[in-house]
């Protein structure tokens, strides 16, 4: 995904998060401290959302999915970026939502978003998850 102009559209979270480690990684230093300090607490904030686990491919799929609703945008964006685990998360998210779905449909939503919030599974020795051997969980 790329921005071609930020002004001009909505982002999700995960773009968000993106654009700020670009900025942060690139050689470019603004020489504003307080813009590196947004930055640096932006990206610290969004590592504890759904977003960090997310990818360009898994966002691209989940919207191609959600296109047989008939969602809005917005409505699509609040479910990318906080992916709903329960049929009253949808209802909160989507207006009219007992009118404009049926259970089944529900249902379906949620399996996709499950998808969404499942992170892709890691290479071996990809740097970031490390696995505890004892208790075999992993931490990421």
């Amino acid at each position: 995904m790329e921005i071609v102009n930020p002004n001009a559209a909505i982002l999700t979270n995960y773009e968000v998060m993106t654009a700020l480690k670009d900025m942060k990684n690139s050689k470019k230093k603004y020489g504003l401290r307080n813009l590196a300090t947004i930055t640096y607490e932006t990206v610290q904030y969004l590592e504890d959302t759904p977003c960090k686990e997310q990818s360009t491919a898994g966002i691209i799929d989940f919207l191609q999915a959600m296109k047989e609703f008939n969602l809005t945008k917005n409505e699509c964006l609040m479910m990318v970026n906080d992916p709903p685990s329960s049929p009253l998360h949808i209802q909160l998210m989507i207006e009219d939502s007992d009118e404009r779905l049926t259970e089944e449909q529900v249902t379906r939503i949620l399996e996709q978003t499950a998808k969404l919030r499942t992170p892709a599974t890691p290479a071996a020795g990809t740097p970031g998850t490390t696995t505890t051997e004892t208790t075999g969980q992993t931490d990421s």
